[in-house]
Order: structure tokens, then C-alpha cells, then sequence
């Protein structure tokens, strides 16, 4: 309608002049079916060129297809142990729990607000009994100031009704603050989504923290006890004249410096099993036996489909809770315009009033009362208006948040994939290192044997040997949360199982 869309505009408002009563009269019928403030069209575009590129700017030729994202991306490591912590992860961390709570207090906000269009009705009874003083009694005292010994029998009285208000949505100030409420709700529901997609990424990286630590220390051990053995042959040596006591001291040394790596590393393995604990809900040292026994590291895909930087938008719950949380301050401009204008409620009462309660709900003691109630509060200084330009400031604010949400989605996406296909290559390095300290070693260790190397040879090579298996290992893991960081950053893991549940 032409008057409402020229009162659209939160800070102005044109003053309406009616030729006659019933000008005035058909004016407010029409405004009755319509909501002031400003309409909610969508968020504004943000880096267009970026969103709806074919894919994303930093994604490696290798290893990464555009192909859409598994939700429960967990199931592409092929680890029934990992899939199971997250389950009930998903299923017991507090925090999820507390983000569920949060949602059901927000959708009975939203209860609330769509109750408060409703009518009010209260019911009442009451049962009054009085005895009055018989004042004609004073008045006709004695000279001894005595009064007479007549009074007045007790006074009865019975009452029960309704009582019923109504306030008219004209302006629709009411219907506003339930779209204001319903975005909010919505928000709060993509809060749990992202609280989700935290809680899979985190225990996925405790878990190959773990793993990690559990393989390099099984590698340090293997380490120490082949040492251990040239240790015990070099003594033999030395008690036969052929070794010197360098030769059983530097030996020594390379043993306790490798067993030295034993504790930080078995303390390490302690800290992500109860990392791993808390996070399913559990005491620490609740999956010891469980999880203490070492295995491998979970297998990588072949290949990691991240879909395009659209499906980012659409997927991600902090972008949609942003997004929702600026509907809803839309919706709030809207609610405080309302209040510029006059408000109308109905109050009813029907009740029925005697003297004897079996005679109550007789015809000539039925009464009802109707009342057509216009309040519209003219002068209030400023106050109506500034709670519209701060609601106003606040969309404005949520507009930015928007827009930073959408940026930051972006170069958490980029730089993930950037970090993914980076770790491949150096990974790739790493295995080549590896495989040629340990040919280097096998050919040290043939050389000794033989009297043709001397030992500080050969436990140079042991060391570069151990080393490059230690990195190996190291990169391995890193390139496992870096693919766990990759599936965050696309906001990957709220679909799974249990998101029905919030």
C-alpha cells in the first residue's frame, strides 16, 4: 500500500491528514492487514566474483575435486574408531548439549512471541463475607458511652466471570517481533550446526594426535632396542680386545638419548586420551582400555571433494547464523516503528454476581462489559525514535558481521586447501628422505659389520635414519588434520547423525 511502503523508512514519517471521519475510518481498516518497517530482501551480496567462482582460488591441481562434500566426511579415513568417538561425541559433549539447551530457549521465545497475538482470557471466582458495624447503634449510645446491642447480619457476596483483552496487530509491531524472534531461533539453531562441526573436527584431531604419538613412540622404542642390541654387541667386542670404551660410551649415549623421548611422548599419548574422554562426555581415563593399545593412522582418500565456494555459502552455519541474526535485526526496525503509532486493544468481562450462590448463574445476575481501548503515546520526547535509529545502528551492525562472516569463510577455506596441498608435497619429500637415510643405514650397518666404516659413521646414519622416520610419521599426521581442518573450514559435520536431535 502506498501509505505503509512511505512509512517503510524507519527515521521519517509523513504526516497523515485525512479529509473526513470516514477517511480516517477506511484508512485504519487498511493498515490493519499491513507491517511497518523495513521488508527483509536477502543478504546483500558479498565478493560476488569469489562466490560463485567454479571453484576455490587456492585448491591444488592434485588431489582436490570440485565434486559436492560428504557430510559425514569422517568416513572417507575408514577408521571404525574414530567414527565411533565422534558419534558419541556428537551424542554427549557438554557443550553440544548446552547449544541444544540454547535452542530450546530460543524457540520458546519464539512460543512466546507468536502467543502474544493471541487473546488473553482469565477466569475468577470469589466468595465474599462481611459483617459491617451498626453505625444507628452508636449514634443512640447511652450516657455511659455504651453502645446498643443490636448490629447488622453478615454481608455475602458471589462472583465468577471472564475476563478477556485483545491488543490489535494494526501496524503489525506484534508480527515483526515474532519474525524477529523466528530469525533468532534459526540463528541459534545454525549455532548448534557450527558447535557441531567444531566438535568433529576436534576430536578428529585429538584422535590422530594420538595415533601420531602412539606411532612415534613405538618407533622411538624399536629405535632403542636395536641400539641396544649394537650396544650389547660392541660391549662383547670390547671384552674381546676389538672395540674401545668410545666406541661402548658413544653407544650408550645414542641409547638414553633415544630412551630420554619416551616420557614426553607417553605423556603426550595421556593427555590426548583424555582430551579424547572429555569430549565424548566421559571422566579422563574413561577410554584407556579402549584406546591404549597402538594403531596406525587413519587411511587419506584418494581424492577430497570440496564442491565450489557457493556450496561454501550454503553450508557453512556460522554464514547462515550471521545471516539469520541479520533478519532478524531487520525485523526489530520494524517492531520499534510500531510504536509510533496507536495502539488498540479490546477488554471484555462476562460474570455473574448474587447474594446465594445457588442462585449465581441466574439471568438477572449475568453482566458483561466491552471496551475499545486507543492508547498512542504522542509525545515521548525521542525515546521511540531513538530506540529505531538503534535498531537501525544494530542491522547495521549485523549487515557487517554478514559480510566478515562470508570474507573469513573464504580465506579459512582457501588457506585450508592451501595448507592440504602444500603438506602433500612435503610429504612426498619426506618418504624420499626416509627411503634413502634407511638404505644409507642398511649400507652403514653392512660396512661395520664388515670392519670397513668406523662406528661414528654408523650411528650418524642411525640417527638420520631415525629422524627421517620421526618426520614421516609427523608429516603423515599433520597432513591428516590438515585434511580434518579443510572439512571444517567448508563446514562439514553438523548433518550427520545426531543433528535431528537438536
Amino acid at each position: 500500500m502506498p501509505l505503509i511502503r512511505s512509512m517503510m523508512t524507519a527515521s521519517r514519517f509523513p504526516v497523515l491528514r485525512f479529509p473526513s471521519r470516514a477517511g480516517a475510518v477506511a484508512a485504519a481498516c487498511a493498515l490493519a492487514a499491513c507491517t511497518v518497517g523495513p521488508d527483509y530482501r536477502g543478504a546483500p551480496p558479498v565478493a560476488p566474483q569469489a562466490t560463485h567462482a567454479a571453484s576455490f582460488v587456492r585448491a591444488p591441481a592434485a588431489g582436490i575435486v570440485s565434486t559436492p562434500a560428504p557430510a559425514q566426511w569422517w568416513l572417507a579415513l575408514n577408521d571404525p574408531q574414530l567414527s565411533a568417538l565422534i558419534g558419541a561425541a556428537l551424542a554427549h559433549n557438554p557443550d553440544v548439549r548446552a547449544a541444544q539447551a540454547r535452542l530450546r530457549e530460543a524457540r520458546s521465545q519464539l512460543q512466546q512471541q507468536r502467543a502474544g497475538d493471541a487473546p488473553k482470557v482469565s477466569a475468577s471466582a470469589a466468595a465474599v463475607r462481611m459483617r459491617e458495624p451498626d453505625l444507628s447503634a452508636l449514634s443512640n449510645a447511652d450516657g455511659s458511652g455504651q453502645a446498643a446491642s443490636s448490629g447488622r447480619g453478615p454481608l455475602q457476596l458471589y462472583t465468577a466471570g471472564f475476563d478477556a483483552s485483545w491488543e490489535i496487530d494494526l501496524f503489525g509491531g506484534t508480527r515483526r517481533a515474532v519474525e524477529a524472534a523466528s530469525a533468532e531461533a534459526e540463528a541459534v539453531d545454525a549455532d548448534l550446526a557450527d558447535a557441531r562441526v567444531s566438535l568433529t573436527a576436534e576430536v578428529a584431531q585429538a584422535y590422530i594426535d594420538l595415533r601420531d604419538e602412539q606411532q612415534r613412540l613405538a618407533l622411538a622404542r624399536r629405535s632403542a632396542a636395536l641400539q641396544q642390541q649394537m650396544l650389547d654387541l660392541t660391549q662383547q667386542r670390547r671384552a674381546g680386545g676389538t672395540a674401545a670404551d668410545i666406541d661402548v660410551e658413544r653407544l650408550t649415549t645414542q641409547v638414553e638419548n633415544t630412551r630420554s623421548t619416551f616420557s614426553p611422548l607417553e605423556a603426550q599419548v595421556a593427555a590426548s586420551l583424555d582430551q579424547l574422554a572429555v569430549l565424548t562426555g566421559k571422566p579422563p581415563g574413561a577410554l584407556d582400555a579402549e584406546l591404549s593399545t597402538p594403531r596406525p593412522l587413519p587411511s587419506l582418500p584418494a581424492s577430497v571433494p570440496v564442491g565450489d565456494p557457493a556450496a561454501l555459502l550454503a553450508q557453512r552455519p556460522d554464514i547462515r547464523a550471521a545471516e539469520r541474526r541479520l533478519a532478524s535485526s531487520n525485523a526489530q526496525i520494524g517492531e520499534h516503528v510500531a510504536d509510533f503509532l496507536p495502539k488498540v486493544t479490546l477488554l471484555g468481562d462476562l460474570g455473574f454476581t448474587a447474594a446465594d450462590p445457588a442462585h449465581l448463574v441466574r439471568k438477572t445476575n449475568f453482566s458483561w462489559l466491552g471496551v475499545p481501548y486507543l492508547q498512542w503515546n504522542l509525545f515521548d520526547f525521542g525515546r521511540t525514535l531513538g530506540a529505531v535509529h538503534g535498531a537501525e545502528a544494530s542491522r547495521d551492525e549485523a549487515d557487517a558481521r554478514y559480510t566478515k562472516a562470508v570474507l573469513a569463510a573464504l580465506q579459512d577455506a582457501n588457506g585450508a586447501l592451501s595448507r592440504y596441498g602444500h603438506q602433500r608435497e612435503h610429504l612426498v619429500t619426506l618418504q624420499k628422505v626416509q627411503a634413502s637415510a634407511e638404505h644409507s643405514a642398511t649400507l652403514m650397518r653392512q660396512r661395520y659389520r664388515a670392519g670397513a666404516s668406523s662406528l661414528v659413521d654408523l650411528l650418524d646414519t642411525q640417527r638420520v635414519e631415525f629422524s627421517a622416520q620421526q618426520d614421516v610419521v609427523a608429516g603423515q599426521a599433520e597432513l591428516l588434520k590438515d585434511f580434518v581442518s579443510l572439512q571444517k573450514s567448508l563446514g562439514l559435520g553438523w548433518q550427520g547423525p545426531a543433528a535431528s536431535k537438536g
